[in-house]
């Protein structure tokens, strides 16, 4: 992952030749970058992938070496994916996501819990999760439904199916799609005006907003990290991982 502390402090997922996939070590590294996000050094936070995908989810090798008890597993991912959200959501400043190609399991969640997300028209995005025999997580379960609705959050999470820019703007999991070549001036736009407003008060807002949902949220990662320690420990997510290595459909019957 590549940062630039600036006042757009610039956040890059940088391992192409996996897609981006994230690893709990990403995660980790993720999670105290937003920590330290100030509204008095910095106006906004951009995170974007390098090369063809946004972020692809969780890395499927990291998972299949992955020895974890139930226990260990609710901890590790509290500490990680489900810190992640955590800090986002209570970031003091605005968090852009700047999706210029696929955003799926992980990468769908980072997007859920950015204040804003501006899409490629190439990009896709799903809910990849069930695929491994898993259940949304990094702030998905808790936030999804609030910002596409319960039926698409179970759409998503049931499926795994991929869905296209155009549509996840219209589900509202975007704000806006735009073409490829156009991704970077429209995301720009959008700092310079965030640039031009009291960052400490905008963070005060965000707060506000976040507050009206109450406790749920915090109460939600606490369960999603307890669930899916669960579903961790299951032979259904074992098969996933195997198929997903070997390239074949998995089969959870």
């Amino acid at each position: 992952m590549r940062v630039s502390d600036e006042a757009i402090y610039r956040i890059t997922f940088d391992r192409p030749d996996v897609r981006n996939a994230m690893t709990t070590d990403v995660a980790a590294e993720l999670a105290d970058v937003l920590g330290d996000l100030d509204p008095e050094s910095h106006d906004a936070a951009v995170i974007t992938g390098a090369g063809a995908a946004f972020c692809a989810g969780g890395d499927i090798d990291a998972m299949a070496e992955r020895d974890w008890t139930t226990a260990e597993a609710y901890e590790r991912v509290r500490a990680t994916f489900g810190r992640v959200a955590e800090n986002a959501l209570s970031a003091p400043v605005p968090i852009v996501a700047k999706v210029n190609g696929d955003a799926v399991g992980a990468g769908l969640s980072l997007v859920a819990v950015s204040d804003f997300a501006y899409a490629a028209e190439s990009a896709r995005f799903g809910a990849t999760f069930v695929n491994v025999g898993l259940i949304p997580d990094m702030g998905a379960t808790a936030i999804l439904p609030h910002l596409i609705g319960l039926r698409k959050t179970k759409e998503l999470a049931f499926t795994g199916d991929l869905v296209d820019a155009d549509e996840a703007a219209a589900m509202e999991l975007v704000n806006e799609t735009v073409p490829d070549d156009e991704l970077d001036s429209r995301v720009d736009d959008l700092l310079e005006t965030l640039r031009n407003r009291p960052t400490a008060n905008v963070g005060l807002a965000k707060e506000a907003i976040h507050d009206s949902l109450g406790t749920q949220w915090r109460d939600g990662l606490r369960r999603e990290a307890k669930l899916q320690s669960m579903a961790y420990d299951t032979a259904a997510h074992e098969e996933g991982v195997d198929a997903f290595r070997e390239g074949r459909k998995p089969d959870f019957d």
